[in-house]
């Protein structure tokens, strides 16, 4: 376990290694799970001021489910997460020509219509945050869709936490980031 400032961080996204393989998955983490992606509180008016920018980008079945339950829904337990069709896929992906689950909002931002990415929940994952009111847990979410990217990663030799540089440093800033690799990079020595 590595420990800085507020957040204590599971060893394992220091010594696992991946790097997602969208070409043997699809985008399978879109569609899987029970519900759309996790969001932050500060998320929520991000995507009531991005839609319409991000609405082109969506299948029709996606933009119906949006407009019918929102452009968010809390749970049973008062978390946020992104719309779903029919309780499956997110609301905010689309396949591509290849067949490829991506994600519209992320689309949208990689052409310039908005300067959000996407959540960070799915811009950190395989890491899931776990908030206390002290600190956070960062935790590698081990899924059996996601073997072909861990296999990967090995080939390339590529740790979980160096695959997710930018949102880590998104999430926490390039001093926590540059910490943590010092810490892990003086733990392999």
């Amino acid at each position: 376990m590595i420990l800085i400032d507020d957040t204590c961080v599971s060893d394992d996204i220091a010594d696992k290694f991946f790097v997602c393989n969208l070409e043997k998955c699809k985008g399978a983490c879109c569609v899987e799970g029970d519900l759309g992606a996790p969001l932050e509180e500060s998320e929520l008016p991000v995507l009531e001021e991005i839609y319409e920018s991000v609405k082109p980008y969506l299948t029709p079945e996606g933009i119906a489910a949006i407009e019918e339950q929102g452009k968010y829904i809390m749970d049973w337990e008062g978390d946020y997460s992104t719309t779903t069709i029919d309780d499956r896929e997110c609301a905010y992906a689309f396949y591509d020509e290849r067949g490829i689950l991506k994600c519209g909002i992320e689309q949208a931002y990689l052409e310039g219509k908005t300067d959000f990415k996407k959540p960070i929940s799915c811009h950190l994952y395989p890491i899931r945050i776990t908030k206390y009111e002290n600190f956070h847990a960062l935790n590698y979410d081990r899924w059996s869709i996601c073997s072909d990217a861990c296999t990967l990663g090995e080939q390339l030799g590529v740790e979980v936490y160096r695959f997710l540089k930018e949102p880590l440093i998104r999430a926490y800033g390039e001093e926590w980031y540059d910490q943590l690799t010092r810490e892990i990079e003086h733990g392999k020595v």
